[in-house]
């Protein structure tokens, strides 16, 4: 079972991946980012519950 540590350190490179993804396509394709506007949020509650500030990292800040 991965650690906290190790969870973290996953979903912090998916959350910034994404929202480098995100920020590209919102233009070009807006139902492309709206599903992945639904991930943005999953991971941003669950980095959120395990303690991360995200005020650093959230580029999107919607």
């Amino acid at each position: 079972m991965p650690s906290d540590a190790d969870i973290i350190k996953d979903y912090v490179s998916e959350f910034s991946r994404l929202q480098n993804w995100m920020l590209a396509i919102k233009e070009k394709d807006p139902a492309t980012y709206s599903s992945m506007h639904d991930r943005y949020i999953e991971l941003k509650v669950t980095l959120t519950s395990l303690g991360v500030n995200l005020a650093e990292l959230d580029k999107v800040k919607e």
